[in-house]
């Protein structure tokens, strides 16, 4: 089983940028889809975007964040990584990393991410 830690989530200015990475071990990690997810207050865990496994050749993003935040991977360091550009007050969060329950498996649905992280905090101040 995959463990996950998150970190570079803090305090930014709307336009701002950040990157937020997740280190993994204890697990086939190149054999994994890897997502970001995120938890607004008051609000339903989210998909935010996912890459594929291997060399991640193929990421899926949300609508609400497409052309503005990039998911990448690096398996020599067993880490994903979520680029945030042109950050908006709505992306204010905890934002997760997570591992789907199968590997070669890539979802968008929370419900099959089952592997979490503890969570980084995003906030966006207008």
């Amino acid at each position: 089983q995959v463990q996950l830690v998150e970190s570079g989530g803090g305090l930014v200015q709307a336009g701002g940028s950040l990157k937020l990475s997740c280190a993994a071990s204890g697990g086939a990690f190149s054999n994994y889809a890897m997502g970001w997810l995120r938890q607004a207050p008051g609000k339903e865990r989210e998909f935010v975007a996912a890459v594929s496994w291997g060399v991640g050749s193929s990421t899926y993003y949300a609508e609400s964040v497409k052309g503005r935040f990039t998911i990448s991977r690096d398996n020599a360091k067993n880490t994903v990584y979520l680029q945030m550009n042109s950050l908006k007050p709505e992306d204010t969060a905890v934002y997760f990393c997570a591992a789907p329950s199968r590997i070669f498996s890539l979802t968008a649905r929370p419900d099959e991410y089952v592997n979490w992280g503890q969570g980084t905090r995003v906030t966006v101040s207008s």
